[in-house]
């Protein structure tokens, strides 16, 4: 690892050029629904200032970095390429340029896609600059002003017309569920060539699921015995279309432990995670005014979330949609109630019994659990209640593994080797369950490990004799007394 260190003479903060990033630059398009350029200020300007004046990154919080260099070797980027300017300062410091009228240029903005949004550095900064609230705000002036090559907008228009979609996305469970029962995808994946024609398609076959059944979720839930709280769920995109065990386990362990669910399924819609954290601020607050009028009326206690950086977004949805009159004291309240799976059960205290569970377990904090929300030992408590289930921690924890929502489908390359990092140090820990709380980390790992084990199998779970399950699996398993070898065999 790079120890904190000042920034070198002759690096780009110090006064030269920007290097051009190491990996491909992640593709975009700019929203179709940006703010209305009322004064002139919005949109691209070739030449002009990098930033509108539509929520620039805050100068006051790009002074507050101290270049101490803390964050350098959480920063996966920095990790990989060693370059400064793919560290969190010296993104702050092309912030700092482009506040100081630099023009937003090509090189700017591959050092600014290259970022994972992680947030490990926010974890890591002894100062406590919110790079979060920076980056978030430079990718929507990205967004806007900076017009991309054609490729990279196609990919990312395709991107966005799909995942934040759930309807969409189970339409591809038909022909996914053919394919992989027909063989193909061994041979594809003994074959090697799709990596090398198609590295973006390859990534998304590896990534997918072994699919089962999906029925579909009730509108409610009652509670088990007496009701402690009226709780809504987030059934999600990529969740609900891939992964429907994972929100009936949660539904089921939120019963068990006294909550009324309210899943309102012909209602829900994307929560707008993806769009805002790539910088589409005006599609990710109408996914958000969406959800929140999806249960509005459901007198709901606590909105209850799964998936790590959906719950991040929602926590936020009070700045989210801060400039919206109609929606701004609505947003607030929400997001005051919204709390991840782990964070409710330690905050309610548990009543379900749990029945043993002997099996060892590495558990993997998802970034936008551990760094963005602050959620850490809330799972951990949970896992370690759990008779005769054996916690293992895994290295370099703080390490992305790669996936960070869409980043893994526009940045391939550099997202494998993150992958196989994190699954190294996954496998070093001899356990025999990989457990965490997010459905990217769970695609991103187990498609890694076939990799590393060296088989030819395409299946993206069970490689290596290790299996993966959310923590909301975990937990159903053992109030509802299931054998651990279901655990095992989850794909």
């Amino acid at each position: 690892m790079t120890s904190p260190d000042p920034l070198p003479p002759g690096s780009a903060a110090a006064g030269a050029s920007p290097p051009a990033p190491e990996a491909p630059s992640p593709g975009g398009t700019r929203p179709a629904s940006a703010p209305r350029d009322v004064l002139g200020l919005l949109g691209p300007a070739p030449g002009g200032p990098a930033f509108d004046g539509h929520r620039p990154p805050p100068a006051d919080l790009v002074a507050d970095c101290v270049h101490c260099g803390f964050c350098l070797p959480t920063c996966p980027t920095y990790v990989l390429w060693g370059e400064e300017m793919d560290s969190p300062r010296g993104r702050i410091h092309l912030m700092r340029q482009g506040l100081e009228g630099e023009p937003l240029s090509d090189s700017m903005v591959g050092h600014f896609d290259a970022c994972l949004g992680c947030m490990a550095c926010v974890t890591a900064c002894p100062s406590g600059v919110r790079y979060d609230t920076l980056i978030e705000n430079t990718r929507q002036q990205v967004e806007r002003r900076h017009h991309r090559p054609a490729r990279e907008r196609a990919l990312r228009a395709a991107v966005f017309a799909l995942f934040p979609y759930p309807k969409r996305l189970r339409l591809l469970r038909g022909p996914l569920r053919a394919y992989q029962a027909s063989g193909l995808r061994r041979l594809v994946a003994r074959s090697g060539l799709l990596p090398r024609l198609a590295p973006t398609l390859a990534t998304l076959e590896s990534l997918a699921p072994r699919l089962t059944r999906a029925p579909k979720p009730p509108d409610r839930v009652p509670a088990y015995g007496p009701r402690r709280a009226v709780v809504g769920m987030l059934t999600g995109c990529v969740q609900s279309a891939f992964f429907p065990g994972v929100n009936a386990a949660t539904a089921r362990v939120l019963a068990a432990e006294g909550c009324e669910v309210v899943i309102n399924p012909g209602r829900q819609g994307c929560c707008g995670a993806l769009s805002v954290h790539n910088g589409r601020e005006a599609e990710a607050q109408a996914f958000a005014r969406n959800l929140i009028d999806a249960f509005a009326d459901t007198g709901i206690d606590y909105f209850v979330v799964n998936a790590a950086g959906c719950g991040s977004s929602l926590k936020e949805y009070g700045q989210l949609l801060a400039d919206d009159p109609a929606y701004a004291e609505r947003a607030a309240g929400f997001a005051a109630r919204v709390r991840d799976l782990a964070e409710l059960l330690v905050e309610l205290g548990p009543v379900a019994r749990r029945h043993p569970l002997p099996v060892s377990v590495a558990y993997h904090d998802a970034c936008h659990l551990g760094h963005a929300q602050g959620v850490r030992s809330q799972p951990r408590e949970l896992l370690r209640a759990i008779p005769e289930l054996e916690l293992r921690e895994i290295a370099d924890p703080e390490l992305c593994c790669g996936s960070a929502g869409v980043w893994n489908i526009l940045n391939p390359e550099p997202a494998a080797r993150l992958g196989e990092r994190k699954a190294r140090d996954v496998l070093a820990t001899g356990a025999r369950l990989l457990v965490t709380a997010n459905p990217g980390c769970l695609m991103q790992i187990t498609a890694a490990i076939p990799r590393l084990v060296g088989t030819a199998s395409a299946e993206p779970a069970g490689a290596g004799g290790i299996a993966v399950a959310h923590t909301a699996q975990v937990l159903d398993a053992s109030i509802r007394r299931l054998p651990v070898e279901r655990l095992l065999s989850t794909r």
